[in-house]
């Protein structure tokens, strides 16, 4: 239970730190301001931007982080876990009534009656 909900984290997390890269300019962005595109980077202030978004981004990278490390640790230190298949539900032991560990030989079929 645990490891799924780390897992949802990591992919929010995942998903936040592409849109947030995905909104940030770039540094070839400066060259376009003195063709008059500059003012669209004043949401959040003309040097605000960029703090905001390095440092969200530097957070979120971090619990990017910590979540991989909490995901790789509790894949490493699984417990055994009931049987998932049919085969590892079945005893390891011989059946009764043999003496040997090799495998029964197979029955022959009786004969087919006569046309």
């Amino acid at each position: 239970m645990l490891q799924q909900i780390l897992l949802v984290i990591h992919v929010l997390l995942s998903i936040s730190i592409i849109g947030l890269v995905l909104l940030q300019r770039g540094k070839g962005a400066d060259a376009g301001a003195g063709f008059g595109s500059g003012a669209s980077g004043t949401v959040f202030g003309a040097r605000g931007s960029s703090t905001f978004f390095s440092k969200t981004t530097a957070i979120l990278a971090t619990c990017f982080f910590a979540t991989s490390l909490s995901l790789a640790y509790s894949a490493s230190h699984r417990t055994a876990a009931a049987p998932k298949s049919l085969l590892e539900q079945v005893p390891a032991t011989a059946p009764t009534g043999t003496t040997s560990s090799a495998p029964a030989a197979p029955q022959a079929a009786p004969d087919a009656p006569a046309k």
